[in-house]
């Protein structure tokens, strides 16, 4: 029996555009966010699905709404699998947060596995409340093709946590684009990364749109 999982970061939000930290904040899809999401449904609808979970954020389930509509499927609202807040520093700059946050920034940049923002969460814990989604979905759906759709930081998280990356380099081992797409097929011998950060379905003319 082969399970194949489907991660699917969400579309194009302004956040993701300007750089900005959204976390909590919850932000809607852009008009290209949303043809992303689109054109996700448009490839990806061709697959038997056994299940769709999604993130109950804005930008998450906008994304996941085209292909459920497209095959007649129920989301599965969790909320372990949202993004990663990121407390003081929420809807502002990266250089805001160093100038102003200056020795708590500099923690988060060399060990975000054990270090927050001011208010926010850690890699560990966005680790603990997410994987128990993925095990969840290995106990109900032990083959086929399932979809997570979720948020950079905590794809980047879940997939450091299934492949034994040390989550404290989750930001420099794993790129998770907007609307990007990451397979790991579960079998005898555990998860086996099969695709990361897959765009293919997206018009090239969008695909230069990469969001941070």
């Amino acid at each position: 029996m082969t399970l194949n999982l489907y991660l699917l970061r969400h579309g194009e939000t302004t956040f993701s555009q300007s750089g900005n930290f959204c976390g909590a904040t919850d932000a809607e899809l852009t008009p290209e966010g949303i043809q992303m999401a689109e054109s996700f449904a448009n490839t990806y609808q061709k697959l038997k699905w056994e299940a769709v979970y999604v993130s109950p954020m804005k930008r998450t389930v906008t994304t996941a709404k085209p292909l459920c509509e497209a095959i007649g499927m129920d989301m599965q609202l969790r909320d372990g699998i949202r993004e990663g807040s990121y407390g003081e520093w929420e809807t502002k700059s990266k250089s805001f947060a160093q100038e102003n946050y200056p020795e708590n920034y500099l923690k988060w940049m060399t060990e975000p596995a054990w270090n927050a923002p001011i208010g926010g969460e850690t890699a560990v814990e966005i680790a603990n409340r997410s994987m128990p989604v993925i095990a969840e979905i290995q106990e109900k759906h032990p083959q086929g093709n399932v979809l997570v759709v979720s948020h950079k930081a905590t794809i980047r998280i879940m997939l450091c946590s299934l492949l034994g990356i040390d989550l404290g380099r989750y930001r420099y081992r794993v790129n998770i684009l907007v609307a990007s797409v990451s397979m790991v097929k579960f079998d005898v011998n555990g998860p086996l990364l099969e695709t990361l950060g897959d765009r293919h379905h997206i018009p090239e003319h969008l695909r230069c749109r990469q969001g941070t």
